[in-house]
């Protein structure tokens, strides 16, 4: 099937769901495991079905299995935020003291979690600065290394990574690439199919496209073999996967296999940390999913118009974003993005925080709101907002000053949105 057609119909058979045409929101805690002995099958995962939302929900479900074949998957765990989705990847692969490999150009709470609070957990980062510096990544790469991490196309700057050639150099040294792939959706880019072993996605933004539900997932690719050593945790046996009564003991590699991670990540991270993504959530992703291809479409051509517009406006010193670049970001594209590379972009200005400020103030048809990938068009100032935990090093080798404004075009008549931030930036001098 086509993209279009797989974001309105896969993982959904409507014959078990008393033949509804739209997923159901089955609202409920937990299910009746009918008898002793399915329940104890329901238990030791010999036996498909649900018994508590906590661990897996129908309605949930559906938007697993849609997602992980819209992005090329073999298995997904949607979790109750894009953050949950992030620190559980990453956590699940860093494990007793590994380290991640990172990017500084990411979404500040991202960067915020690897720089203060996965350190107290002996789970700390390695920063670079330019992740497609191949060079430079690999000479970070130790025996403690347990993934590489970026975003696909990072926030705010659009800067475009090269994940074929990341995961190439990963899977040299026997480590996974992890990407987040928030801002193009799996409509624009598919990483997976490029090299990337772990997919994860902030589904409150683009896929869920109306900003009235928060939401993340993992999507595992199913390619990556965990049982290579430097993973210790996917070898160990656990008590939750085993018979004890039998005495078969399971480890995750040997009861799972290619799927150990995102069996993983659902045993032990949902069920135990518990960001269970709400049925009622998942429901409203599942209809946003519905238009995606056609959202995506509309807004990255207002994107594309929006920027080349503002690179002719007076005070606008610099105009991020990879859509119209025509220097090496510009392969990339090529490579990568062929229907273009998103829908938010940002620009630099010229004169104080305050001319910042003012434009922020005077804008009509945008919405001052920190969220991207709505129907309608959001503006924010990163180094106040979305970026204010991120470590001014980092904001600076990331082109984030107090000057840099960020926009995500929405659905809104194009020659609205240019009259509005022409008028907001007239305004503001």
């Amino acid at each position: 099937m086509t993209f279009e057609t797989d974001a309105i119909h896969a993982g959904y058979n409507s014959s078990p769901n008393q033949h509804a045409a739209s997923v159901p929101i089955y609202a409920t805690a937990a299910f009746n495991m009918e008898s002793a002995l399915r329940g104890d099958g329901l238990a030791s995962g010999e036996e498909e079905g649900f018994s508590y939302s906590r661990v897996a929900n129908p309605t949930v479900d559906i938007l697993e299995k849609r997602l992980a074949q819209l992005e090329g998957g073999i298995g997904a765990v949607a979790v109750s935020s894009g953050m949950a989705a992030v620190s559980y990847a990453l956590l699940c692969v860093a494990e007793q003291g590994g380290r991640i490999i990172s990017s500084t150009n990411l979404y500040g709470a991202s960067i915020d979690a690897m720089e203060t609070f996965f350190p107290n957990f002996g789970i700390c980062t390695d920063f670079v600065s330019n992740i497609n510096n191949l060079g430079e990544v690999e000479s970070l790469i130790t025996p403690d290394t347990r993934a590489i991490f970026a975003e696909s196309v990072a926030n705010p700057s659009t800067e475009l990574t090269d994940i074929e050639g990341l995961s190439s150099l990963a899977h040299r040294y026997g480590i996974p690439l992890i990407v987040d792939n928030t801002v193009p959706t799996p409509y624009l880019f598919r990483p997976i199919e490029f090299g990337a072993d772990i997919v994860v996605h902030s589904t409150t933004k683009g896929i869920t496209g109306h900003g009235n539900a928060i939401g993340g997932i993992v999507i595992d690719a199913g390619h990556f073999d965990w049982d290579n050593g430097r993973f210790p945790q996917f070898t160990q046996t656990e008590l939750v996967i085993s018979d004890e009564r039998q005495g078969r003991w399971e480890s995750f590699c040997s009861a799972f296999g290619k799927s150990a991670f995102i069996q993983r990540v659902r045993t032990k991270y949902l069920h135990t940390l518990g960001a269970v993504q709400s049925p009622f959530n998942a429901y409203l992703q599942l209809v946003g999913l519905e238009t995606l291809p056609q959202r995506i479409r509309q807004e990255v051509s207002s994107a594309t118009t929006i920027a080349t517009h503002l690179q002719q406006l007076p005070h606008v010193v610099k105009v991020f974003y990879s859509g119209i670049d025509k220097g090496p970001q510009s392969i990339l594209r090529e490579k990568y993005f062929p229907h273009g590379v998103g829908t938010i972009l940002s620009f630099l200005v010229d004169g104080t925080e305050e001319n910042v400020m003012k434009i922020l103030d005077s804008v009509k048809t945008f919405t001052y709101i920190p969220n991207i990938g709505d129907a309608k068009s959001l503006i924010v100032n990163p180094a106040r907002i979305t970026h204010r935990e991120v470590p001014a090093e980092y904001r600076n080798t990331a082109g984030i000053s107090d000057n840099l404004i960020r926009l995500s075009i929405g659905l809104e008549n194009v020659n609205d949105l240019i009259a509005d931030i022409g008028q907001a930036i007239a305004s503001a001098y």
